[in-house]
């Protein structure tokens, strides 16, 4: 890489020290207030869902676009509609959302064991795929039955993983400032 590079990514440090700063923020936020963590971030998904809805809508106008207008036309509806519910009510968002994911873990739990017993004579440690099947469909009835728990167990790896995330920013604009001094 050249100084010119250099310069300018060490001129950006602040950036994202800001990200990582934010970041951590929420993290910790999220494990010491989970169930408003999740109800944030679904009020968050909601105003990204209209602000794309709104973009894409004012795209309908914009005789470039590269996408059918149909499915343009379809996608900043439903953006806009789930924006919208989401920010009226989040709580229900967070419900739904997690339904869903509910229902998707067991069909990939589902469709692991059937593709372990499908490569059973082609691999070995078929099982752990199996297994791992298993444990997706266990998860996923579990946050069916008891869908608190699901927010919060899915509130708690959001915060851990935003902290995760917001520390190694921190490190990386930290990285970033010493190459502005370098060069």
């Amino acid at each position: 890489m050249n100084a010119g590079i250099f310069a300018g990514l060490g001129r950006s440090w602040w950036v994202l020290l800001l990200y990582g700063l934010v970041t951590t923020f929420f993290g910790v936020f999220a494990l010491l207030r989970p169930f408003q963590a999740i109800f944030a971030l679904a009020w968050a998904f909601g105003i990204v869902a209209l602000v794309e809805g709104v973009i894409s809508l004012i795209a309908l106008f914009d005789k470039n676009v590269q996408v059918s207008k149909g499915w343009l036309a379809l996608y900043a509806l439903a953006s806009i509609v789930f924006g919208v519910l989401a920010v009226i009510n989040p709580v229900a968002t967070a419900g739904v959302l997690l339904v869903l994911l509910a229902a998707w873990l067991v069909v990939a739990g589902i469709f692991r064991i059937v593709f372990a017993i499908r490569v059973r004579k082609e691999i070995t440690g078929e099982w752990l795929i199996a297994l791992s099947g298993v444990l997706a469909i266990v998860l996923g009835v579990l946050f069916a039955v008891y869908p608190a728990a699901g927010l919060l167990t899915a509130a708690i790896w959001i915060g851990v993983v935003a902290l995760i995330y917001g520390v190694l920013q921190i490190v990386a604009s930290f990285r970033l400032r010493s190459l502005l001094k370098g060069v």
